[in-house]
């Protein structure tokens, strides 16, 4: 089995809906760190399970310098955030994001 991780910073705002009051329900951003992590039992052609600049493309490009309220369609919450990419994202089975030095989000296929 072949293994790769992609680490992305993306700078994004969000604004959460919330069923309890809460400062994150105003508008505020974070510099997100986004870790990305791949598997496949064969490489393809190029001798990869996936380029790291497309990952780049589908995430960082998609992402970076965005209100991401306006990205999603869901309440973007990390949670949310890191199913999404790990849904987008070939081969990929794990999704870790991290909002601030304390608060991460892990997503697992499993």
């Amino acid at each position: 089995m072949f293994y790769v991780k992609k680490r992305l910073e993306i700078s994004g705002a969000h604004q959460l809906s919330l069923g309890y009051q809460s400062k994150c329900e105003n508008l505020h951003g974070h510099n997100w760190i986004i870790e990305i992590y791949c598997k496949s039992e064969t490489l393809n052609l190029d001798g990869m399970v996936i380029d790291f600049s497309e990952i780049k493309k589908l995430i960082h490009d998609a992402l970076d310098h965005k209100n991401l309220n306006e990205v999603f369609v869901f309440n973007p919450t990390a949670e949310n955030i890191a199913k999404w990419i790990c849904l987008r994202v070939p081969h990929c089975y794990k999704v870790s994001v991290q909002e601030t030095e304390g608060n991460e989000a892990v997503y697992v296929v499993e």
